[in-house]
C-alpha cells in the first residue's frame, strides 16, 4: 500500500512574479480544478513534483495541537498515500505522537516551490497497523533502524556524544540479523475530510479548488474558491 517518492529529475520553472510572462502563461497547460476527486490529482501533482523538487517531494508540513489547544507544526516525510489517507512515521512518545494521543485531529500541508502549487489536507487520524509499521519499518536503511532504538525522540539530550554512545550500543545489540522495530516506533494515517489545491497565478489571482466530505466514507464535493 505505501511507496515511497525520490525527487531525482529537476527541471526550470517560473519565478512568483506580479508580472505576467509569456513562460509563465504557457506553463499552466491544463486546468485542474474540472477533477471530480482529489487523489488522482494529488497523485498527479506529486508525480510531477518528483521530476521538478530539488529535494524531498513528500515533505509536508504536519500541524497538531496540544493539551492546551496551542498548535505546532514540523515537517515529515509522506510514505505512503491511497483513498484511506496519508501516512508517516514516528515515535508515539515523540511531541507530535503525545499531541495526536490527546487530540486525533490533523493538518498537512505540500508546498512544491517549483511547480508553485500546494496542497492542503485536514482531517481524522488513526494509526497504522503492527504489521504496516513492520513492513515499511524493514524498507529503511540499516542505520535509521539502529537510530530509532537509539533515539528518545523529542526528549532533552545532554550532548550529541551521548546520543553517538547510543547508536554504538544499539550497533552491538544488533550486529546480526535483522533489525526489529522498536516497539514505541509506529505510524499514523490522515483520512482527509478536506483537500485544497493551490496554483499561482499572476496578479496573485490564484486558482483554489477544495474537496470536502463530513466523514472519511462520505462522498466528496466539490466547491471553486475565491483566491
Amino acid at each position: 500500500m505505501c511507496c515511497e517518492f525520490r525527487a531525482d529529475a529537476k527541471q526550470g520553472a517560473p519565478s512568483m512574479t506580479d508580472t505576467p510572462t509569456m513562460e509563465h502563461q504557457t506553463w499552466l497547460t491544463s486546468d485542474f480544478t474540472a477533477a471530480e476527486e482529489p487523489f488522482g490529482l494529488f497523485s498527479a501533482w506529486l508525480k510531477d513534483a518528483t521530476a521538478s523538487e530539488p529535494n524531498d517531494p513528500n515533505a509536508m508540513a504536519l500541524a497538531t495541537v496540544d493539551k492546551d489547544g496551542l498548535p505546532d507544526v514540523r515537517m515529515v516525510l509522506l510514505k505512503g498515500f491511497d483513498p484511506a489517507g496519508f501516512v508517516f512515521y514516528t515515535h508515539i512518545a515523540s511531541q507530535k505522537g503525545q499531541q495526536l494521543a490527546g487530540c486525533a485531529k490533523a493538518a498537512l500541508v505540500f508546498h512544491w516551490k517549483s511547480l508553485r502549487r500546494q496542497v492542503r489536507v485536514r482531517g481524522t487520524v488513526t494509526a497504522v497497523t503492527a504489521g504496516e509499521a513492520d513492513e515499511y519499518f524493514a524498507t529503511r536503511p540499516r542505520p535509521a533502524q539502529i537510530g530509532a532504538w537509539a533515539s528518545k525522540q523529542s526528549q532533552p539530550l545532554e550532548s550529541r556524544f551521548a546520543f553517538e554512545q547510543a547508536i554504538a550500543a544499539e550497533t552491538a545489540k544488533h550486529l546480526i540479523g535483522a533489525v526489529p522495530r522498536p516497539p514505541g516506533w509506529s505510524g499514523y494515517r490522515i483520512s482527509p475530510l478536506t483537500m485544497e489545491f493551490w496554483h499561482d497565478r499572476p496578479f496573485r489571482l490564484h486558482d483554489r479548488i477544495q474537496f470536502h466530505r463530513d466523514t472519511p466514507d462520505a462522498a466528496w464535493t466539490k466547491a471553486r474558491l475565491y483566491p
